[in-house]
């Protein structure tokens, strides 16, 4: 079994994920990109003129699930969202090299941009080997 370390080492080296939410009943799947994870959580952000920001508002559980193409896992965790408004960590994103594109967005960038961190959670890790053996959840 995996420790909490080595997902998060998995989940930093897989970027890419999918964002499942809930919005009336309905559940909505996006691709997403993560920032970071951390001791802080698993970090991203999304705009707050999107759906998905009001979807979080009204539901903050939901599922993010990775894929490493280097170890063939699955790694999908559930949990509740927290927004982050510290502005070291606006700046930090605002600042890093490959979130550029948020300069397009111009001046009050702390009222477009909507900072998510899934602090704890339970994961769970699966591949073809171990697809009929019953679930192992961490914590996270």
């Amino acid at each position: 079994m995996r420790t909490k370390e080595e997902i998060l080492e998995l989940v930093n080296a897989s970027p890419m994920f999918h964002l499942a939410t809930v919005e009336n009943g309905k559940p909505h799947v996006r691709g997403m990109l993560l920032f970071k994870a951390d001791e802080r959580g698993i970090i991203f952000h999304t705009g707050t003129f999107k759906e998905l920001h009001q979807q979080i508002q009204a539901n903050p559980s939901v599922e993010l699930c990775f894929f490493s193409q280097k170890t063939g896992e699955q790694i999908r965790i559930a949990g509740d969202l927290v927004q982050d408004t510290s502005k070291e960590l606006l700046d930090e994103i605002y600042n890093h090299p490959s979130r550029s594109f948020l300069r397009a967005w111009g001046a009050g960038i702390e009222e477009k941009l909507a900072i998510y961190r899934l602090p704890t959670g339970k994961a769970c890790i699966w591949t073809m080997e171990s697809n009929f053996e019953p679930k192992n959840y961490i914590e996270l």
